[in-house]
């Protein structure tokens, strides 16, 4: 008899692995994260040292869970719909209650909100104009900065900003419900969108939802991109439910918050076109869209009261140490200038944003003329060439493309190259937010490292004991 070993993945070891790393990672987080000035503690101390190593020993478990369970969705038993989010559930649970992680944007949030609660034009001027303790919360590069957001999301800011008043604690924890509430709407967005493209209700939600990069930046983080992916996401459901009014207001909406999103008014046109005869009904259709966008727009930035200012403030100043490819080649393209006496290296960097604008505008075009039968799939396409072509990247941008290539994506080997991403820029950004130093590196490593030789021990003993048992299955 020749023993064969079948390789099954346990779900609920996937869902314990996974709850481990991430109360691993939120116990580091209270050291080693995005932590209030008045809370922070010096780098080089003990204890945040530790708790960084710890915050990416517990970021290894939780991706290394993510994939495991990838491998169980694949497999002869995938895990049901309520598995799933129960899972999700477990990950998300001690990311709650954690200090915010992997970035300090959620206290720029709570500045703009102040800032408009105090009548401060935010697109004029930066969180120091404000002054007071939400001020000297916000990161030194950001403190000057005029606001990109738009009148939706202010508004929500200015909500919870006065909600908080100056308790920082408690202002976080309200942008979190707010962000966990745009999550809330990706998630019952991806099996409907899912089932309408053909594609897996389970392995969407495995891709879109449960992916690190959801949990550590929409949820850890409480990036305000979770509010525009769910508001996108219910607009392109309302769309392909042929409900193109309701669509059109949701996705303008979205791009209310962050100004990407506008491209998915372009799929609720071509969306609601399919049910309609002739080119002109098809063109009137395109006008009503834009018409309801409009008023829409008008809407939203009457009752925010912040005016139209966000048009102009889309330029924001991008960081010069920025690594968005763009930036870097435009940075090597100056030092190389520089190096040879000439005098044309301060244009280097401009000259590669602007050929970035254009290999975006191409990139868009050929996905919507390759894919125009799939107008998800292209609008996904079409955000992800945004985010990774643009000026300016941040590890949860990805996330634009990658909820609706979860949802949509045809192609095996396309979700997979976005699921090895996603892996790999998870371990990408310290929990401060902060770049870091040799150091910061090192323990950081020492953590991933730490990480795998237990979960390695923890397969082997597993293994032994298996194999103790007798073999999973047989053959003669």
């Amino acid at each position: 008899m020749l023993a064969i070993r079948v390789p099954v993945v346990d779900t609920r070891r996937c869902q314990l692995l996974g709850l481990v790393g991430s109360a691993a990672l939120a116990a580091g987080g209270a050291t080693a994260g995005a932590l209030p000035v008045r809370e922070a503690l010096a780098p080089g101390s003990g204890r945040a040292a530790v708790g960084l190593a710890g915050a990416y020993f517990g970021l290894v478990l939780l991706v290394a869970a993510w994939v495991l369970l990838g491998r169980s969705i694949r497999g002869p038993e995938p895990p049901g719909r309520r598995t799933l989010l129960l899972t999700l559930g477990l990950w998300a649970a001690p990311l709650i209650v954690a200090p915010p992680l992997f970035s300090r944007d959620v206290y720029s949030y709570l500045a703009q909100g102040a800032m408009v609660d105090a009548r401060i034009d935010v697109y004029a001027y930066g969180p120091s104009r404000l002054g007071g303790p939400l001020t000297d919360e916000v990161a030194p590069l950001w403190q000057h900065t005029p606001t990109p957001y738009g009148p939706v999301f202010l508004a929500c800011a200015k909500g919870i900003a006065d909600f908080s008043r100056t308790e920082v604690s408690t202002g976080v924890f309200g942008m979190r419900l707010v962000a966990l509430l745009g999550v809330a709407a990706m998630v019952v967005c991806l099996p409907a969108l899912a089932r309408h493209c053909g594609a897996e209700p389970a392995a969407a939600l495995w891709l879109g939802a449960l992916n690190p990069l959801v949990l550590l930046h929409l949820v850890g983080g409480a990036h305000n991109d979770a509010i525009m992916l769910g508001l996108l996401g219910a607009g392109l459901v309302a769309a392909l439910g042929r409900w193109p009014i309701l669509a059109a207001v949701l996705v303008t909406l979205a791009a209310l918050v962050k100004a990407p999103a506008a491209l998915g008014l372009l799929a609720v046109v071509l969306l609601w076109g399919r049910h309609l005869g002739g080119r002109a009904r098809r063109l009137k259709a395109a006008l009503a869209v834009l018409g309801v966008a409009a008023a829409t727009t008008a809407a939203a930035t009457a009752l925010a009261g912040t005016g139209y200012g966000w048009i102009a403030a889309l330029d924001t100043p991008v960081s010069p140490q920025n690594w968005s490819l763009t930036s870097s080649l435009g940075r090597m393209t100056s030092a190389l200038l520089e190096n040879a006496g000439s005098g044309l290296a301060q244009f280097a960097v401009p000259a590669w944003h602007l050929l970035g604008l254009a290999a975006t505008a191409t990139a868009v075009l050929i996905a919507w003329r390759r894919h125009l039968p799939r107008p998800v799939y292209a609008l996904g396409l079409s955000l992800t060439a945004v985010a990774v072509l643009g000026p300016a990247i941040r590890p949860w941008y990805v996330l634009w493309g990658l909820f609706l290539i979860a949802a949509a994506g045809p192609d095996r080997p396309m979700r997979r190259a976005v699921a090895i991403a996603s892996a790999v820029l998870a371990l990408a950004v310290l929990p401060s937010g902060f770049a870091p130093d040799r150091a910061q590196l090192a323990l950081a490593t020492g953590g991933g490292v730490l990480a795998v030789l237990t979960m390695l021990c923890a397969y082997r003993i597993t293994g032994r004991t298996a194999a103790g048992a007798g073999p999973v299955g047989s053959t003669a």
